[in-house]
């Protein structure tokens, strides 16, 4: 396919994923789902699940295999933008006072869901078809523990925005908890990855990457007010540009050391400098990510996506096994954390249900997986079936939370400048639970 002939199959399709990912939204309006989630339905709609099995030659003729690279790079444009966004909202000095149950969460939602995975895994490895040939059965094994133990970082952050959860406590602890699983998970997922190929650089990288990362966003942060006086000196546009062009180094970075592209937008806009400004110079940035770019990420993941393949009675089982193991691991553990880390009834459940999201970084970490040989094309469909469906419970159950605690936040006054400002609540003790909420 020549340069121009790409460029117009290219617009045909941004046509085509814009529609119909308008149209899922409207459908699943009623029922309370968020228009990520609809994208991602949509991203699976399109693709050979649905599509592809109804009319394969409309797919073929609409996302031709030479256009996915483009997909895939203007796609990974839009969820970088949206996660420095994310990252920007997110304020440094909302942590101190959930830090500790933060941490408790993230312990937690990391090792339960990861040692049951395991777990399960190893129990029915003689019975379903989990590890490629030649592939070593423990590195399959820990493979899925690590993919179970990832929280949906991107779709939790775009969930907490569109919902207004960014100044509650949960959705503060859950953003904070969610972001320090996911580092862990692709640390983590690099170590596999290194036992899959006989060698320990790719954890190497990813970790001595990390703290070089760490290193550089405290410089950052040390040095603000320097860095903002000269930002006075630049045009709008010239601010833009630097902004864009630091952005788009730092999502390089992440990626090139194995912790993906997200992290570093979410890390960089975390610590960047702020000012009324940077805070209208980012906005202009939001209806391009939002509207017209991440929906081509998701189009992109549901075209490597192939649920035909859930045929064999055995391989429905465990996929409803695996995805009970990943609720109970990821939300029960969550929940579970939560309140031993002194939150009230209604804010743990409500950060259980977050974290159980896993999204769309799961079908990344699989789709890592299956490139790399590591896990079996019957492993992977049910991989995708756990993420699908802790994300699509997600927003019906923060809506049945609202409704029976009378509606957000679960404790009245229960935000994070309110926990900031109880010496009680910074030391992380209990707070009086509300009538009715346990």
């Amino acid at each position: 396919m020549s340069a121009t002939a790409l460029g117009t199959a290219f617009l045909l399709a941004v046509v085509v994923i814009l529609v119909v990912c308008r149209g899922v939204t409207l459908l699943l309006r009623p029922v309370g789902q968020p228009p990520v989630v609809a994208e991602m339905i949509a991203g699976v709609a399109l693709g050979p699940s649905v599509l592809g099995a109804l009319l394969p030659s409309v797919e073929h003729h609409l996302f031709p295999s030479e256009l996915r690279p483009t997909l895939y790079v203007a796609g990974q444009l839009g969820l970088v933008l949206f996660m420095f966004q994310s990252g920007y909202e997110f304020r440094l000095d909302r942590m101190k006072s959930v830090a500790r149950p933060a941490a408790m969460v993230s312990l937690a939602g990391i090792v339960t869901p990861l040692l049951l995975g395991v777990g399960l895994t190893w129990a029915v490895h003689d019975s379903v078809d989990t590890s490629p040939p030649g592939v070593p059965l423990h590195v399959t094994v820990l493979f899925v523990g690590v993919t179970l133990a990832i929280t949906a970082f991107p779709m939790l952050a775009r969930i907490i925005i569109e919902r207004g959860l960014s100044g509650t406590v949960f959705g503060t602890i859950s953003l904070a908890a969610g972001a320090l699983d996911d580092v862990a998970a692709w640390i983590m997922l690099a170590g596999v990855v290194s036992l899959a190929r006989g060698t320990s650089t790719a954890l190497v990288l990813a970790t001595a990457g990390a703290a070089g990362m760490v290193v550089a966003l405290y410089f950052l942060v040390r040095y603000r007010a320097p860095v903002l006086r000269a930002t006075e000196r630049l045009t709008t546009e010239q601010l833009l540009l630097v902004t864009l062009l630091v952005l788009c180094l730092a999502a390089w970075y992440t990626d090139r050391i194995g912790l993906y592209a997200v992290f570093g937008a979410f890390s960089l806009g975390v610590a960047y400098p702020r000012s009324p400004r940077i805070d209208r110079t980012i906005e202009t940035t939001a209806p391009l990510s939002g509207m017209l770019l991440l929906p081509l990420f998701f189009t992109y993941s549901g075209l490597n996506t192939d649920t035909g393949l859930l045929s064999d009675p055995a391989l429905l089982l465990f996929a409803a096994g695996c995805t009970l193991v990943a609720v109970l691991g990821k939300f029960g553990a969550c929940w579970l954390a939560a309140r031993l880390g002194g939150q009230h009834q209604g804010v743990a459940l409500r950060i259980g249900t977050l974290m159980n999201a896993r999204g769309l970084m799961q079908l990344i970490a699989i789709n890592v997986g299956l490139a790399e040989g590591i896990v079996s094309p019957s492993m992977f469909t049910v991989l995708v079936v756990v993420a699908v469906v802790t994300t699509v419970m997600a927003t019906p159950l923060l809506t049945l939370w609202d409704r029976l605690d009378g509606g957000f936040p679960a404790v009245p006054g229960d935000t994070v400048k309110a926990r900031a400002e109880d010496p009680a609540a910074v030391a992380g003790l209990a707070v009086p639970p509300a009538p009715g909420g346990g």
